[in-house]
């Protein structure tokens, strides 16, 4: 059984290799067990399982564990076998897992929010398991004592979070569309700057520590590409979704962005291009082609006796445009339009139709996507979602596999 996809040929697109079910409710998260044919699921249900491909080919749980209240998301550290909890009541809960994957035992409990935790990251170099939660919160507590090093709060829900490990930096997104960069200390953190693009709720960030890239996908069905490394404020909008985009994971070395929707659309983008930052809307009270006044502008529409137009943006040049000038539509990839937008007649006539050359391709999931997780050096990808469901996905014909680009195979 394959994957639906558009406009490739028959032999690139996801594969699905397996299907799990058995949840009784919406499975929140699930990570790929590296180095295994493994697969580990939390859910509205209540349960923590972990998942170990039989003989069969099929797929059933070696632990089946329920906790207090249903498990919105969860950190696992193969190494060490540490694996962490978020729940909808708000605590974080750490567990061991045996190394034949047949046993979990609970280390220990954090009180870490007042309300759902949203997103949790475990950093084994600073022991430290940080969280974020629809208190409008992040805490960072100790995994060694298991005390509470700090809390911050923000004006939102707080929805999703990434952590560079290296400059203590965590980036939070939010349900305002905001995403808030903070440098976390042992008792304090301070914030650097607050990133503002997204029109709607903050749904996935993805963080290259490399590239010092930091992906957001957002309810306003895009993504933005911040280059923080870059020092200069650099934006790609990337926009080739339906509905809300709710996964994300970057892949350095096939160059690639991954990026899943409710809707289940998956879409996997060339980052290795070069590209354009959209540009910025221009404000202006009359049509910057023709000059009839916007409905607004009641001097202009009094003078010239004339009715006021709705106003429009250029999607290429960010001019204020009226309808009648700006009646074309085309896609720009090269600026992360994949789909037909608005132009003004000027910048369509300049587009060429090699400038319509797709930089992405569409797959379809088949289900609702609310996490994603990989694994590249295997080229196999999860997905699960609302609908209980959880399937396995071979990759390679969609983005290759990091075997071949340097990793030596299990």
């Amino acid at each position: 059984m394959a994957a639906e996809i558009h406009s490739r040929p028959q032999n690139s697109r996801p594969i699905l290799l397996n299907k799990i079910e058995g949840h009784s409710d919406g499975v929140n998260a699930a990570v790929l067990i590296p180095k295994e044919d493994g697969v580990i699921t939390v859910s509205e249900d209540r349960t923590i399982r972990v998942w170990l491909k039989r003989d069969s080919g099929q797929y059933w749980p070696s632990i089946y564990h329920t906790v207090s209240s249903p498990v919105s998301c969860v950190s696992y550290h193969h190494e060490s076998r540490q694996i962490f909890i978020g729940q909808d009541n708000g605590a974080v809960v750490e567990f061991l897992i045996s190394e034949d994957f047949n046993k979990m035992n609970h280390v220990k409990t954090y009180p870490a929010h007042q309300n759902r935790v949203s997103d949790l990251i475990f950093s084994l170099e600073s022991q430290w398991v940080i969280s974020t939660g629809h208190d409008k919160s992040i805490s960072w507590m100790s995994t060694q004592s298991g005390s509470m090093l700090g809390r911050h709060s923000f004006g939102s829900w707080a929805s999703c979070l990434q952590y560079d490990k290296d400059t203590q930096h965590a980036f939070v997104g939010d349900c305002s569309g905001q995403i808030t960069l903070l440098k976390l200390d042992e008792q304090t953190c301070s914030v650097i700057t607050t990133l503002k693009g997204h029109e709607g709720s903050v749904g996935a960030l993805y963080w290259d520590p490399v590239q010092k890239w930091l992906f957001s996908g957002a309810s306003d069905h895009s993504v933005i590409m911040w280059d923080i490394g870059g020092r200069q404020g650099r934006t790609l909008l990337l926009q080739g979704h339906h509905e809300k985009v709710q996964a994300l994971r970057y892949l350095p070395l096939t160059h690639q962005l991954v990026s899943c929707s409710s809707d289940g659309g998956i879409t996997v983008w060339n980052m290795e291009t070069s590209r354009e930052e959209a540009p910025q809307w221009l404000d202006s009270d009359s049509c910057q082609k023709c000059g009839q006044p916007f409905f607004w502008n009641i001097k202009q529409m009094w003078d010239t006796k004339t009715l006021g137009l709705r106003q429009h943006h250029c999607r290429k040049c960010g001019k204020a445009i009226c309808g009648k000038c700006s009646s074309k539509r085309s896609t720009y990839p090269i600026m992360g339009f994949e789909f037909q937008v608005r132009m003004c007649d000027d910048c369509y006539d300049t587009i060429k139709e090699e400038d319509r050359t797709p930089l992405a391709t569409f797959h379809e999931g088949k289900h609702n996507v609310a996490h994603m997780d990989m694994d590249p050096s295997r080229g196999l990808m999860v997905t699960c979602g609302s609908d209980r469901v959880v399937k396995i996905w071979d990759m390679t014909q969609v983005v290759g596999s990091s075997v071949a680009a340097g990793f030596s195979p299990r």
